[in-house]
């Protein structure tokens, strides 16, 4: 059974930094590629990040130089490091693991909450 586990959200202060987490079991995920999504209050899901089997990073306009995308395939682990968070970051955090043409899973989903 293919299960990805979000960890690290909650709140944080403007102008922190959080660390999310997300680890995976039931395929494998050396193949994969990962991306983090984020859905905030009454907005649509949007693509925050990305990295390739090969490492490739991409990141969307609105974090780039603010967030880094890392995975660990020894540990089957994807993270999320972010900092200087302002309130508009506020959003569910999602991971996922994908193949472009065999499958794509995704976590539960994480809430990050930036409020003084």
């Amino acid at each position: 059974q293919v299960q990805l586990v979000e960890s690290g959200g909650g709140l944080v202060q403007p102008g922190g930094s959080m660390n999310l987490s997300c680890e995976v079991s039931g395929l494998s995920f050396s193949s994969s590629a990962v991306a983090w999504y984020r859905q905030g209050p009454g907005k649509a899901r949007e693509l925050m990040a990305s990295i390739t089997r090969s490492g490739l990073e991409s990141y969307s306009g609105l974090v780039k130089g603010r967030f880094t995308i890392i995975r660990d395939n020894p540990r089957n682990m994807a993270f999320l490091r972010m900092k200087n968070l302002s309130p508009e970051d506020t959003a569910v955090y999602i991971c996922n693991v994908y193949s472009y043409t065999l499958y794509s899973h995704w976590g539960q989903g994480v809430q990050v909450t930036v409020s003084s």
